[in-house]
């Protein structure tokens, strides 16, 4: 009986992260579905591609603002049912961008997917924290990063597809079908995790000063910042990209295309990859670990810019960096997450906005260097990687001195 009870709850517990690993990938399928349809949204609105370059602004003004607002409002109100008003928005905005009349509409609509959007991502990480125990946390996050990672591969050839066939506002109403279908999802397969705590305060005020108090706490500084400067480093080299493959190397939009989904899949191995490990290791020796190696890559990836070795030796650099940021982003997510229970919904909020406002700050930084040279894309990766070591490195140091003391 016992086996069989056993089972029972991981086929749920799979169940669980195959819906919570779709529900995060909606926030990247956004962005990426609908980036093949740019010159002719352009066209069509009589604008510059640069110009509609403003519906990836305020998506992600809107997808880190959104995330800060589902914290304290799941932690109240439990995370179904915050979760499904947010793909109710996200349906409603989805059709809004279908319709848009002209370019200010498609960028007010775009913020409010992203508000959409955001529900998902915030809840996915809350309720991983409220159903997995806390050592099991990084693994179960590894298997979100699986789902998750495909999305950025997938959706460009997606959106290429329906793009084609049926123009560019299509790519919406795939989307808001989409969200139709993980309304299904989570109201017939995902449980309530959190009982609804009335005692938290929605005052403003009072939500900063709760947020204050968790980004101050140093385990939740030491690796939320740790972990959202190593994503700040993916993101410039996603912003970089382009530029450093396609006018530096003088690739074809295809072998930039095969290349850029190899260094993806990459990703999405050292997530996997992870999970093992973890068997044998604690997330923060596996963290620590590859903080170093992250950073003496940052220092090979300069001096190879410096040096002009070329194509094969960049690639190989990137690969394996992206390889390693599989395992820096769950691991450091989790240990952001381990102090927190009943706010777990407020903290992975604050994870969620400080990953893309660091994303958001180096992909802006990649865009204004003017230039075909790698330096800028091999400068901001060795600031990101020092800086994530440094964090990581401090927490150790005070961590042995308290154990130094409580010995004493």
């Amino acid at each position: 009986m016992q086996n069989t009870s056993e089972e029972r709850n991981k086929k749920q517990e799979f169940i669980i992260l195959l819906v919570l690993g779709t529900l995060i990938a909606l926030g990247p399928f956004s962005i990426d579905a609908y980036l093949p349809g740019f010159e002719s949204i352009a066209q069509d609105f009589n604008t510059t591609i640069s110009q509609i370059g403003l519906t990836l602004t305020s998506y992600f003004i809107g997808i880190s603002l959104g995330q800060l607002a589902y914290g304290p409002i799941m932690d109240k109100y439990g995370r179904k049912r915050p979760l499904l008003i947010g793909l109710g928005i996200y349906f409603l905005a989805a059709l809004s961008c279908m319709y848009s009349p002209d370019l200010t509409w498609l960028i007010i609509s775009r913020f409010f997917l992203a508000l959409g959007a955001a529900g998902g991502m915030v809840a996915a990480k809350a309720i991983v924290r409220d159903v997995f125990p806390v050592n099991e946390v990084a693994g179960a996050i590894s298997v979100l990063m699986l789902i998750m990672g495909g999305a950025p591969i997938i959706a460009p050839t997606v959106g290429s597809f329906i793009i084609d066939a049926m123009g560019w506002e299509m790519i919406f109403l795939f989307l808001a079908i989409f969200s139709v279908l993980m309304i299904f999802s989570v109201t017939k397969l995902l449980p309530e995790s959190k009982t609804p705590d009335r005692a938290v305060n929605l005052r403003p005020k009072q939500v900063a000063v709760n947020y204050f108090k968790i980004l101050t706490h140093h385990k939740f500084w030491s690796f939320s910042m740790a972990g959202s400067f190593a994503i700040g480093a993916m993101f410039a080299y996603i912003s970089g990209a382009p530029k450093l493959f396609m006018e530096n190397f003088d690739l074809s939009q295809k072998e930039f295309g095969i290349l850029f989904g190899i260094n993806a899949a990459g990703l999405i191995l050292g997530s996997q990859i992870n999970r093992l490990f973890l068997k044998k290791y604690t997330p923060f020796q596996i963290t620590i670990f590859n903080s170093v190696i992250l950073l003496v890559l940052s220092v090979l990836f300069l001096l190879n810019t410096i040096a002009g070795f070329g194509l094969l030796i960049t690639a190989v650099l990137l690969f394996l960096m992206l390889f390693l940021l599989g395992f820096q982003n769950p691991n450091t997510t989790a240990l952001s997450l381990e102090p927190f229970e009943a706010k777990a919904g407020r903290a992975s909020a604050l994870i969620g906005s400080l990953k893309m406002i660091l994303g958001a700050l180096t992909s802006f930084a990649i865009s204004q260097f003017h230039t075909s040279s790698t330096l800028p894309l091999a400068i901001i990766l060795l600031v990101c990687f020092a800086i994530s070591f440094i964090l990581l490195l401090k927490f150790s140091n005070q961590e042995k001195k308290a154990l130094k003391f409580s010995e004493v």
